[in-house]
């Protein structure tokens, strides 16, 4: 499967929509026909109804998720009258997981995801490094920096370091890049990540497209030209694709996916900006389904 962790909450702009990074690419793999799971604490509120309901409509596997009467997180944007974010995430639920057993889940090999909120805050930020520390397969993190909400970075540093020694794929936007390797360009960073033993890293440009990085050479799409809505969920939709597409490829192993190709990760290039296309043509993080990535 692929295994997504990290947090679940809601976007109140005023009315509460569903979101958070990693259910967001936990709903976006099962959409586009992999088997999806979601793992995270989800709250008993009438917030973490509506989650665990979205995330069951979509067919995402909640085996090892919990449950906990703490509160959702919430991020709520305000006008007052200027643009404004503010979040509420004091000992609410997505930050109480203590432990991780995918072996709920049956007979991997797995792919795990996690980044956003989830990868620094509470005992769930723990529980999930405990996890990729111990997980011989594949590992995605795209850690979707939100500055406003990073209170201590040296703990933001000390989970960062702990998933980035496991990891395989490594996605970023050039403003998260920025922010974590300031004053450096793509080409060194990509140069220093895949030196020390990620296979892939994705940098995201919004409007000017998508770079794939590996050992043998670069792979690029160009976004499509689309009348834009909003870009919640447009990285997701990325990872998501491209994760998808190595799942579907039989790509589950560290050594398949040194093997993989250039031409191959051109197509799954192409495929991401595809279908985050569709998603910033729509409100919210409505990622598309497989039966709309046309030649799929």
């Amino acid at each position: 499967m692929i295994v997504s962790c990290g947090e679940a909450l809601v976007d109140m702009v005023p009315h509460a929509v569903i979101g958070g990074g990693p259910l967001n690419v936990a709903v976006a793999a099962a959409r586009l026909g992999a088997p999806a799971a979601f793992v995270g604490g989800i709250s008993n509120d009438e917030y973490g109804q509506a989650i665990w309901a979205h995330l069951e409509a979509n067919k995402v596997n909640l085996a090892a998720s919990a449950r906990f009467d703490a509160p959702t997180a919430k991020a709520i944007i305000e006008h007052v009258p200027e643009l404004r974010f503010r979040f509420e995430g004091e000992k609410t639920a997505d930050t109480q997981l203590e432990s991780i057993d995918l072996d709920v889940l049956g007979e991997g090999p797995h792919i795990i995801h996690g980044g956003t909120l989830g990868l620094f805050r509470g005992a769930t930020a723990r529980a999930q490094a405990d996890l990729v520390e111990r997980h011989d397969g594949l590992v995605s993190l795209d850690p979707n920096i939100r500055p406003q909400i990073i209170s201590d970075r040296d703990e933001w540093n000390h989970f960062h370091d702990r998933w980035l020694a496991r990891t395989h794929i490594y996605k970023g936007s050039d403003e998260d890049l920025e922010w974590i390797f300031p004053g450096r360009s793509f080409d060194s960073i990509a140069e220093q990540l895949l030196a020390n033993g990620v296979g892939a890293v994705v940098l995201t440009r919004g409007s000017a497209g998508l770079s794939i990085l590996t050992r043998d050479g670069a792979a690029t799409a160009s976004a499509p030209t689309v009348e834009v809505v909003d870009t919640v969920g447009a990285g997701d939709t990325i990872i998501a694709t491209i994760l998808s597409s190595l799942w579907e490829a039989g790509v589950t192993s560290v050594e398949q996916l040194h093997t993989t190709s250039v031409s191959e990760w051109e197509t799954f290039a192409n495929r991401a900006v595809v279908a985050a296309g569709i998603t910033v043509s729509r409100a919210g993080a409505d990622v598309p389904t497989r039966a709309e990535i046309p030649g799929w």
